[in-house]
């Protein structure tokens, strides 16, 4: 038998109980902004993020590579991948998203994000990138579903959220109220609290 469910309704999402059980925290210094340069595709974009990020490129254009403006540029700030989704294009032969910058060091950053930040942009960045690890699915019934996904190059944010007991809704607060409204994060907390308790 379980001791949390395994999943539980708010409005129309299915929420993975993982999200309130299990700990996660980024820990940047140690992975120095993996996700934005390893994967098979691109960030999953919502029809209206391509928009935002036309109508910020200007601000954030300067801190892009010299590739990935030639690809903005060329192609478009979005391209359908294999699967038929809408997402953020890659510099080819690298893993690499366009929209990624790097400093001295070579830490990765969003430079959308880094935009938005320095108060020049309007748009901080797409909501897949802002809510991971938690993937927003639409069902076939009208639902959503919010499922944990694990990557090996965030084993580093599963011990860090561990080790600093923060779960992944709590370290994703932020942007889940942005989603999905405050009143969907305060039954997330008591769904949370019940499970604890």
């Amino acid at each position: 038998m379980e001791k949390f469910p395994s999943i539980i309704q708010i409005d129309d999402c299915i929420v993975s109980g993982e999200i309130l059980t299990e700990y996660f925290a980024c820990d940047y210094e140690v992975c120095k902004g993996a996700c934005c340069v390893i994967g098979d595709s691109g960030a999953p974009l919502e029809e209206c993020e391509n928009e935002a990020l036309k109508a910020n490129y200007m601000e954030y254009r300067p801190l892009m590579g010299e590739k990935g403006r030639a690809i903005v540029e060329s192609e478009g700030f979005s391209v359908t991948d294999r699967d038929g989704d809408l997402v953020t294009p890659l510099v080819p032969k690298t893993e690499e998203c366009v929209y990624s910058g790097f400093d001295e060091s070579g830490n990765c950053f969003c430079t959308v994000e880094r935009s938005w930040f320095s108060g020049k942009g309007s748009f901080r960045k797409p909501i897949s990138c802002w809510l991971y690890p938690i993937r927003v699915s639409e069902l076939g019934s009208g639902l959503k579903a919010l499922n944990l996904h694990r990557w090996e190059i965030c084993e580093c944010a599963f011990r860090k959220g561990k080790q600093d007991r923060i779960r992944v809704y709590e370290f994703l607060k932020e942007p889940i109220i942005r989603y999905f409204g405050e009143d969907f994060y305060s039954e997330l907390e008591a769904a949370a609290a019940a499970m604890s308790s």
